[in-house]
C-alpha cells in the first residue's frame, strides 16, 4: 500500500496540470533514480511530448478567459491522465494496489481537483486585471512541482498536504460560486441594455397645426 499516497498526490496534481506531473515523474525516474516511477514515463518521446504540452499550458493558463477555455478542453484530459498515471504506478508495484482501483483513485482525485481549479479560475476572470491570473497560475505550477517532488521522497506527507488543499479548495469554491453568479448576472444585464439601445425608438405624433 506504499504506492497509494503517490497515486493520490499525482491524481491531485494531474487535475491542476497533468503534463507537469508526467514530465516531473519521468524526469525523477530517469535522472533521479526514483524506483516508484514506471519505465514508460521515462521514455524520451513521452518526456518531450509532456514538456512541449506543459510549456503550452504554462502560457495559456496565464491569459484571462483563455485559461477557462483551456480548462474546459481538459475536463476530460486531466482525469484520464490522473487515472492513467495511477494505473501505471500500480502496475510498477504488483501487489500494492490493483490497477483498476489505482486508476479510479487517480482519475477521481484529478476530476475533483480539476473542478476546483476551473471554478476558482472562472471566479478570478471576473476581475478586470490580468495580474491575478498570472500569480495564481504560478502558484499552481509551484504547488504541483513541490508536491510531486515531495511525493517521491515523503509520499504520505505529500498526500496529507494534497488532501488539505482539496478541502481548502472546496471551501473557496463555495465563495467563488456567488461571484461567478454575480458576474453572469452583470453580463446578462449589459446584453439586455445593449439590445434595448439597438431597438428603434417609437416616434410620437408631431405637433398639429393651429
Amino acid at each position: 500500500m506504499g504506492i497509494v499516497p503517490l497515486i493520490f498526490t499525482s491524481g491531485w496534481a494531474s487535475g491542476i496540470n497533468a503534463y507537469a506531473v508526467v514530465m516531473l515523474l519521468g524526469l525523477f525516474g530517469r535522472f533521479g533514480g526514483a524506483d516508484s516511477v514506471p519505465p514508460v514515463l521515462e521514455r524520451t518521446d513521452v518526456l518531450i511530448a509532456a514538456t512541449v504540452l506543459f510549456l503550452c499550458e504554462a502560457v495559456a493558463d496565464k491569459i484571462p478567459y483563455v485559461d477557462t477555455v483551456w480548462d474546459a478542453i481538459h475536463t476530460v484530459i486531466r482525469p484520464i491522465a490522473g487515472a492513467t498515471v495511477g494505473a501505471l504506478l500500480a502496475s510498477a508495484h504488483p501487489g500494492s494496489l490493483g490497477e483498476v482501483a489505482a486508476g479510479a483513485m487517480g482519475g477521481t482525485t484529478a476530476l475533483v481537483s480539476h473542478g476546483i481549479k476551473a471554478s476558482l479560475r472562472m471566479a478570478v476572470n471576473t476581475s478586470p486585471e490580468p495580474a491575478s491570473n498570472i500569480v495564481i497560475s504560478l502558484a499552481e505550477d509551484l504547488s504541483v512541482a513541490g508536491l510531486v517532488t515531495l511525493a517521491i521522497f515523503h509520499p504520505w506527507f505529500a498526500a496529507s498536504v494534497a488532501a488539505t488543499l482539496l478541502v481548502i479548495g472546496a471551501v473557496l469554491v463555495w465563495f467563488a460560486v456567488s461571484r461567478i453568479r454575480r458576474f453572469r448576472q452583470r453580463r446578462r444585464e449589459r446584453k439586455a441594455q445593449r439590445a434595448a439601445a439597438r431597438q428603434p425608438q417609437p416616434v410620437g405624433p408631431g405637433p398639429y397645426p393651429s
